[in-house]
């Protein structure tokens, strides 16, 4: 016997009253439906439970209240469990509180079957998609940032920057290098991708499976070396300005008891005899103490000023453009420079006193220089082979090299990217006058056919999209997946994958696209509404029996 669904069982309610309406009996009516006139009448008995309005007793009766029901139930499952990391007894908390229960069951067991078919529905809508928009994708040479999370199972985590598309994100035994390497071949089966670079931190099995598994660029994350620089000199540094600035504080206090004091010694009346103190030697000396100090709070304050610029100038060393000219800069001159910010930080290091593990830190930051300046020259290398694939008249190449093309939108992404307002004015500013030289109508681009100009303009974004420094598209996933494994002790394999599935094809930026439409650069049917195809309606809530009274045990024997 095949079990009707709510939708057409509300088909028939309303065909049921509409042809009873019109004279005929109700057993006519269920044969001519094909179903047992028991079943019509209990479809038309129905009282929901509670109290709910007369109008929308009648409404959720009618195929469009059902599916109105059901995309409100779905959408609570859909919000609550996979985008606030809630469950499924919040779930039943809503649809009490809305009103909606007397109209869907929300018993533990309902609603926990009716979230595990969402989720199942979830992933294999996001299997599908993928496959659809896989189909016909041309080869893409694409940059992974990896990492690993842990709650507590190990998690590896591999997004594609730009697009922010989660390309791996699974449970695994271990993170060596071998895990890694065949779990991203893995996630990486049936599209038309080669991974180029890396960017992760300095953990051994990373690199190994970045340049020896996939021969692929190691670029180390800019933050992890300047965070190494921030330990070994924030806490010391600030140490020693709040010791300074309490000496200063004990120098005032010492100069202006001296001055009260001679005060009070001339306003006395009469003078005491003898010969006075010397106020004026006193005074003098309390006055020199509290220069001295003064002095060394501000050679503290100028020590930490200059660390914090030595910190955020790595940041502007570590690019392949300058980004307040916008101007390339050759591997050999960030080379000079960073030897020189090595040089005055430990200049530093050596004024402040700072302790050996300070030093070490230092040090170990430093180190990450030989992998910053490979990045860089990696960098050109790969831009210089692709804007010459373009077989373009050298003046065409400089432009498109050096003059122009590449670092304007370089500089564009940065400008996105910066969250200072005044560095993101002044890089947008960089941006801006760049661009505008590539408008002119005597630039050698403005007489290339519009084909040829899109070609350039693509392999021009596609160099810019090639230089990442940060994992930190990573680091936010991963504090997404904390606050979903907070209430629970590990995510069930499915659960994750819905996760996955949710970030890539569901959430989205807001010029509209997800992350799924970044990468593949084609659109794919909004995920829920293809989940509204698929998964079950919601039950019917079960009809509660009332209680029989409780009799009394212990009044008899009291009276």
């Amino acid at each position: 016997m095949t079990r009707r669904t709510r939708l057409e069982q509300a088909g028939a309610h309303r065909g049921g009253r509409s042809t009873a309406g019109g004279g005929e009996t109700q057993r006519a009516v269920a044969t001519e439906m094909g179903i047992a006139r028991s079943t019509l009448r209990d479809w038309c008995g129905e009282v929901p439970r509670g109290d709910p309005p007369t109008g929308l007793t009648a409404f959720a009766r009618t195929p469009e209240g059902i599916a109105w029901l059901h995309r409100m139930v779905l959408a609570a499952h859909f919000s609550i469990t996979l985008r606030a990391a809630g469950g499924t007894r919040l779930v039943s908390e809503f649809l009490e509180l809305s009103g909606l229960s007397a109209f869907v069951g929300v018993s533990d067991g309902a609603q926990h079957a009716l979230n595990v078919d969402l989720e199942t529905a979830v992933v294999a809508v996001a299997a599908e998609q993928r496959t659809a928009l896989a189909e016909g994708m041309p080869v893409r040479q694409v940059t992974v940032c990896e990492d690993e999370t842990f709650h507590p199972g190990i998690c590896l985590v591999a997004i594609e920057p730009e697009s922010n598309l989660i390309v791996l994100e699974q449970y695994a035994a271990d993170r060596t290098a071998a895990t890694w390497t065949a779990a991203l071949q893995d996630a990486c089966t049936g599209l038309a991708v080669e991974v180029i670079q890396s960017t992760a931190d300095e953990a051994k099995a990373l690199r190994r499976h970045a340049e020896t598994d996939l021969r692929a660029q190691h670029s180390p994350d800019l933050f992890h070396g300047q965070h190494e620089v921030s330990k070994a000199t924030s806490l010391a540094l600030a140490r020693d300005v709040r010791r300074a600035e309490a000496g200063v504080a004990a120098a005032q206090k010492h100069w202006e008891a001296e001055r009260a004091a001679q005060q009070a010694f001339e306003a006395r009346v009469p003078r005491p005899l003898g010969r006075p103190p010397a106020f004026e030697t006193r005074i003098g000396a309390a006055l020199s103490a509290l220069v001295a100090v003064e002095a060394e709070r501000d050679r503290a304050r100028e020590r930490q000023s200059e660390a914090r610029a030595l910190i955020r100038e790595l940041g502007v060393l570590y690019h392949p453009y300058d980004p307040v000219d916008g101007q390339t800069q050759p591997v050999e001159r960030v080379a000079a420079r960073f030897t020189d910010v090595w040089t005055r930080l430990k200049g530093l290091a050596e004024a402040a006193e700072l302790p050996e593990r300070a030093r070490e830190r230092l040090a170990k930051a430093e180190r990450l220089t030989v992998q910053w300046l490979a990045t860089l020259a990696f960098f050109f290398a790969t831009v210089t082979a692709r804007v010459e694939a373009l077989a373009l008249s050298p003046e065409l190449e400089a432009a498109v090299l050096e003059s122009s093309s590449s670092p304007a939108s370089t500089s564009k992404r940065v400008a996105a990217r910066s969250t200072a307002a005044e560095t993101r004015h002044r890089v947008q500013a960089a941006s801006t006058a760049l661009l505008d030289v590539l408008r002119r109508a005597d630039h050698p681009l403005q007489r290339l056919a519009p084909e040829d100009s899109a070609r350039v303009e693509q392999v021009a974004g596609a160099c810019a999209d090639l230089f990442q420094r940060s994992s930190s598209c990573v680091e936010g996933r991963n504090g997404q997946l904390s606050l979903h494994h907070h209430g629970r002790h590990r995510l069930s394999d499915r659960r994750l994958a819905a996760l996955t599935a949710v970030h890539n094809f569901h959430i989205r930026r807001p010029d509209g696209t997800t992350a799924a439409e970044r990468f593949f650069g084609r659109t794919h049917p909004a995920l829920f509404e293809e989940l509204l195809l698929r998964v079950p309606l919601p039950p019917r809530p079960r009809r509660r029996r009332p209680r029989p009274p409780k009799l009394p045990y212990l009044m008899p024997v009291a009276a």
